[in-house]
């Protein structure tokens, strides 16, 4: 994928394209509303992007706590955005 146009747009389908890295499928299954299989993207990896959109699942969830830990885990603190600013900062992130 080239820009976060040609993601939205990926959205439309059933299913994310075959090598879409894993953290973006992660994103793309949230975006999807299909949380749990978002999570399952990236909770038993242990680098530092799987941790960052951990985090963020977390913090979608209402999980403070947890999603603070994975802040921590990945280096960073909780952003002040809203969660549609932190996907699309995370999509982008992951796109390059």
């Amino acid at each position: 994928m080239k820009d976060i146009a040609e993601f939205k747009k990926s959205l439309e389908k059933d299913r994310p394209d075959s090598n879409m890295s894993v953290l973006l499928r992660a994103l793309w299954y949230d975006a999807k509303g299909d949380w749990h299989t978002a999570h399952n993207q990236v909770d038993h990896l242990g680098d530092v992007g799987s941790a960052r959109i951990h985090a963020y699942l977390h913090r979608k969830e209402g999980d403070i706590w947890n999603a603070d830990y994975w802040y921590a885990k990945a280096g960073e603190k909780r952003p002040q955005l809203s969660l549609d600013q932190e996907w699309e900062e995370l999509v982008q992130q992951f796109l390059s």
